[in-house]
């Protein structure tokens, strides 16, 4: 049997227990009374947590719907120079690749001791035919005198005839030297004629030689730029060779490229061009001069040509690439990325009162990374700016119109 202190101590420890397991039965014993006495919480609904997602609205932008293509660039048009002069050497050249030159300049000339030398011949032959020819006039004027006296002989033979004073016979010769008279006379316009004839020959081989002279300066025949040129001193000129020279006309330049068969139809004559060189940031501006009308069957490519505005800025042979603007026009548009396109049609998810609908449309315009909205939306109409979001017609979201910050 234990006494004093620790007794005591026993005691206390005893009696905390059994108030502590008295403590417990009462609260267990309450527990269904206050049960009972909670009223019921009967219109609670659970709680949803909807997404957050990123929307766009449709706004109005301007839209500039582009064909984007590349190819070289070229002369609008070559013209060849070749000599009009035949197996002559070449004298001397005053032009050079580069050289810009007007209609009518002397780009080489021709040596024309030949040409000079068969006009001296051509000149001392008319002078002959001249001479001849003054002969025959004199000529033709003394069988002319004789025809006249021969047929005067002839008038009084034919008088005296008629009283019996002459001759038959003596009648006879006056008939024929009349006759022979005539034929003197006629021979003699004859040879005057023949000598009219040679002159006209001589005239005009004289005058082929001065054209020939005249040809010995070969010159450009439009205005242009010399591209190139074969042309050497001492070469015989020929027009079957090489051309002597070869001009851009006007120095007009052209970039043809090719089209997708889809852009064909899209581009058309006089429509605006940006042409970019490769290798520079240099933009050129330009039109569109011609489309071909058919596309080649085997690549189904088109091709379009291209007017350089400023031909001075490139040089033919460059390789460049051209924005060609097909339209332009201010119109609802949308970012690409909140269109969905497939097989069966174009669509976009519109966030309206919190609620996600699919929503059918029809585009236009595609300019760099928007989209024309020509049917389904309207301006300020918001969807989801990302049509991969995984979201269905129906569903409940909450629409941020900005994508968070990254240092949120």
């Amino acid at each position: 049997m234990r006494t004093g202190r620790g007794f005591e101590k026993d005691m206390t420890t005893k009696i905390s227990k059994a108030n502590w397991l008295l403590a417990t039965v009462a609260i267990l014993m309450a527990a269904p009374a206050l049960a009972e006495d909670a009223p019921a919480n009967t219109d609670a609904k659970p709680v949803i947590n909807a997404p957050s997602i990123v929307v766009t609205a449709v706004t109005e932008r301007k839209l500039t719907d582009r064909v984007l293509t590349s190819g070289t660039i070229q002369p609008v048009e070559e013209v060849y120079v070749q000599p009009l002069v035949e197996g002559l050497s070449i004298k001397t050249l005053k032009a050079n690749v580069g050289d810009k030159v007007k209609a009518g300049d002397v780009l080489a000339t021709l040596m024309d001791d030949t040409l000079i030398l068969q006009k001296s011949q051509l000149e001392a032959n008319r002078a002959k035919v001249i001479a001849a020819g003054a002969q025959a006039e004199a000529q033709r004027l003394s069988v002319k005198t004789n025809l006249d006296e021969a047929n005067r002989q002839l008038d009084r033979g034919q008088a005296l005839a008629k009283t019996g004073t002459i001759a038959a016979s003596k009648l006879d010769q006056l008939q024929a030297a009349a006759t022979s008279a005539a034929a003197s006379l006629n021979s003699a316009d004859q040879s005057i004629k023949a000598n009219a004839a040679d002159m006209k020959v001589i005239e005009a081989q004289i005058a082929d030689i001065d054209l020939k002279l005249s040809r010995t300066e070969v010159k450009a025949p439009v205005d242009g730029v010399i591209s190139a040129r074969t042309a050497k001193v001492g070469a015989i000129a020929s027009g079957a060779g090489q051309p002597l020279f070869t001009l851009i006309r006007d120095n007009a330049l052209e970039l043809k490229a090719d089209l997708a068969e889809e852009d064909v139809l899209k581009v058309a004559k006089d429509q605006k061009v940006t042409i970019s060189l490769a290798g520079s940031g240099t933009k050129i501006a330009g039109t569109v001069l011609k489309v071909d009308p058919t596309v080649n069957a085997t690549t189904r490519l088109g091709s379009v040509e291209v007017k350089i505005d400023n031909p001075d800025a490139v040089r033919s042979g460059m390789y460049a690439q051209a924005d060609i603007i097909v339209a332009e026009r201010t119109a609802p548009s949308l970012p690409i990325t909140a269109v969905t396109t497939n097989s069966e049609a174009t669509t976009a998810r519109m966030v309206k009162d919190e609620i996600v609908s699919i929503v059918q449309v029809e585009t236009g315009i595609q300019d760099g990374q928007y989209i024309e909205i020509r049917k389904g939306l309207q301006p300020g109409d918001k969807v989801v700016a990302k049509a991969g979001a995984y979201v269905r017609d129906g569903d409940r979201v909450k629409p941020v119109d900005t994508l968070p910050s990254a240092t949120n």
